[in-house]
């Protein structure tokens, strides 16, 4: 595929989300990634969302935030999904519409899924590695820079041992220039503080202070980050080769 085709079809999605995206938005748009399905089924929706406790009970999807949440599943078995050129920006358009709130140069690699978009809110620069996974019915905030990369796991929400029927629900937030890195599971309610790191394969039950990083299952202050005095922006947290996607 061309560079000229991959802007056209990006023009045109971005030219459709600027409508109430309904079925018959939302049928153009899959028309668009060259994903099929029956009209039928896409008149009578229902996804997973739909039928959680909080889905159903407390905070359901509107017509629009259903259908787009289906179009970033589908989008995950088409063939777009393989170039990057496509589904960066793609996903920037979706989640701009989708998420609570979307800053700058949001970046978003494949196999991220999450259940409640509309209760996500990312600042800028923010990065989700591959298969990444966030249970977001409680909430999360992610701040400016933050990158969370692959196999990462976020939880908001929890259930009693007595009754399952029983849930809790709280945020996680992550601070600005905050990295989670590979494996770490999030347990509700943490705070992530601002430049911390979270070691690879670790579960994070309590908060993190700013600017140290933690290991371990359960994770535990190792030691300050190693920034040698660098704060924010001249940490450099740029993603890809020559800040590709953030400029």
């Amino acid at each position: 595929m061309t560079d000229n085709m991959i802007e056209k079809k990006l023009q045109t999605v971005n030219d459709l989300l600027g409508n109430q995206v309904d079925c018959k938005i939302a049928r153009e748009i899959l028309n668009v990634l060259e994903i099929k399905c029956p009209d039928e089924l896409l008149k009578n929706l229902r996804i997973y969302s739909d039928v959680l406790p909080i889905g159903v009970l407390d905070d359901p999807y509107t017509v629009e935030q259903r259908y787009l949440h289906f179009i970033w599943d589908a989008f995950a078995n088409s063939v777009l999904n393989l170039m990057v050129d496509f589904y960066i920006p793609f996903k920037r358009m979706i989640a701009a519409k989708l998420f609570k709130k979307c800053g700058n140069n949001f970046i978003c690699d494949v196999n991220v899924s999450f259940n409640f978009g509309h209760r996500i809110a990312v600042g800028d620069n923010v990065f989700f590695n591959r298969n990444v996974y966030i249970d977001s019915k409680g909430g999360l905030e992610v701040g400016d820079s933050v990158g969370i990369t692959e196999d990462v796991m976020i939880f908001t929400h929890s259930h009693s041992e007595a009754q399952h029927t029983e849930r809790s629900y709280a945020p996680v937030v992550i601070k600005d220039f905050a990295k989670i890195y590979s494996r770490s599971i999030i347990l509700p309610g943490v705070t992530i503080g601002e430049q911390a790191l979270v070691a690879a394969n670790s579960v994070v039950t309590k908060d993190v202070p700013p600017n140290t990083l933690v290991a371990g299952s359960p994770a535990r202050i190792i030691r300050e980050r190693k920034n040698d005095g660098l704060m924010r922006e001249d940490l450099e947290h740029y993603w890809f080769h020559n800040g590709e996607f953030q400029r």
